[in-house]
């Protein structure tokens, strides 16, 4: 731990004595434009293991992880007035291949000559469900580890498929109705039976496959180190969202959004299993500079039907956000509230709540930096840990120091 903080305080040490150029696009051509970030962190982990390892910890790193890096690299591609093509990409040694894809999608906005105009996107992308993470790669410009909702959005969800908005503008605001049509997510759901609400700023890549709770695969007698996938298409099925939101300016923004993936869960193939999963989420934030409060809040179940038995998991988690800014200085604190049940199930030991506290603070004074220090705490009860002899409730804290160079 003692050499991967050294290295993160060396790196801050330079962020904060070199004459930093301005963060600048690379502009390839008139049309195609390069931006993105390279991330170097130090972490004081909690002790379990992460649950992206298949351990019981409910953060991104655990046991002897003491650091990280990666770099997100967005390209942007201009094809005429009305359409842009857009891709995504992340590299980190944790990724397998090293290099997989966040999204991959192409746009069309008409801006229209009057109070109405709409947009359509095609391809695989991030469902417009948060006001959290509106930064590159799915980050939050507000902590490191966004809400345990964001963190689950990032795990299990991604638009494959098309999303239409239409807007009207009015004297009070924008009015906005947006709708989707997916395939392809039916695993969405695998996460949150597994290993329950969790906390972590590294979202699932398009590619990638990953672990399972080990302590729940032995507890089905199964293979241990089992994988799944996220973004396949099981059961033919084509799922939805729709929702409203209401955006006034100088005020703030509040949005409903229904989510279906309309999946079959008893549609398996020879490697993963569909999951019927459902959601409502309703958020609102304010734009009342230099305090932005965000709030938001989300119930659903998700279903899976296996040789005997059915698992219903019924979830929920709110949680509400400040953030300050002063000069240079960014202070932000949120709490989360988070819960599941296994409805009709025998025991309770895939169900849980618990609470979440996290604070950050970051410091952008060179215009292509941004330092950050960031302290969670998790309470968490959740009937899994008995088995594992770690006690019915656990404590969990991470610090992480992060410098992160944008371009």
């Amino acid at each position: 731990m003692r050499s991967g903080l050294a290295l993160l305080a060396m790196l801050v040490v330079a962020c904060l004595t070199i004459q930093a150029a301005p963060a600048q696009a690379l502009e390839i051509s008139d049309d195609l434009t390069i931006t993105g970030y390279a991330d170097l962190r130090g972490v004081a982990p909690t002790d379990q293991a992460s649950y992206l390892q298949g351990g019981l910890g409910k953060f991104r790193y655990g046991g002897k992880q003491y650091g990280g890096a990666e770099g997100v690299v967005q390209a942007d591609l201009k094809l005429g007035d009305l359409f842009q093509a857009m891709t995504v990409l992340r590299a980190e040694p944790q990724t397998p291949g090293v290099v997989d894809a966040l999204e991959t999608y192409l746009r069309y906005d008409d801006a229209g000559a009057n109070n109405l105009s709409w947009s359509v996107k095609a391809g695989a992308f991030f469902p417009t469900i948060s006001l959290e993470n509106d930064d590159i790669g799915w980050a939050s410009p507000y902590t490191l580890t966004p809400s345990a909702i964001n963190s689950w959005i990032g795990d299990e969800l991604r638009t494959i498929g098309s999303e239409g908005t239409l807007r009207w503008k009015s004297d009070l605001g924008t009015v906005s109705l947006i709708g989707a049509v997916l395939c392809c997510n039916d695993e969405n759901g695998t996460m949150m039976a597994s290993h329950g609400w969790t906390m972590d700023d590294r979202p699932t890549g398009l590619f990638e496959r990953v672990r399972l709770s080990i302590q729940s695969q032995k507890l089905f007698f199964a293979a241990p180190y089992a994988r799944t996938g996220e973004f396949d298409e099981i059961d033919g099925h084509v799922g939805y969202y729709a929702g409203a939101s209401l955006a006034i300016p100088d005020i703030g923004k509040i949005s409903v959004i229904r989510y279906d993936n309309e999946g079959n869960p008893a549609a398996k193939t020879l490697r993963d299993t569909a999951w019927d999963t459902r959601f409502w989420s309703v958020g609102a934030r304010t734009n009342l500079r230099p305090v932005i409060l965000i709030a938001q809040a989300m119930r659903g179940s998700t279903i899976v039907v296996g040789p005997g038995f059915v698992s219903n998991t019924k979830f929920q988690s709110a949680f509400g956000l400040a953030s300050y800014d002063l000069g240079d200085f960014r202070f932000s604190l949120r709490e989360d509230l988070f819960a599941n049940r296994r409805a009709g199930a025998v025991n309770n030991i895939w169900s849980e709540d618990g609470d979440a506290t996290t604070g950050a603070i970051s410091w952008t004074g060179r215009e292509s930096y941004r330092i950050t220090a960031e302290l969670i705490r998790m309470n968490s009860r959740r009937g899994e840990y008995v088995p594992a002899g770690l006690g019915r409730q656990r404590t969990d804290r991470q610090f992480q120091l992060d410098a992160r160079y944008f371009f």
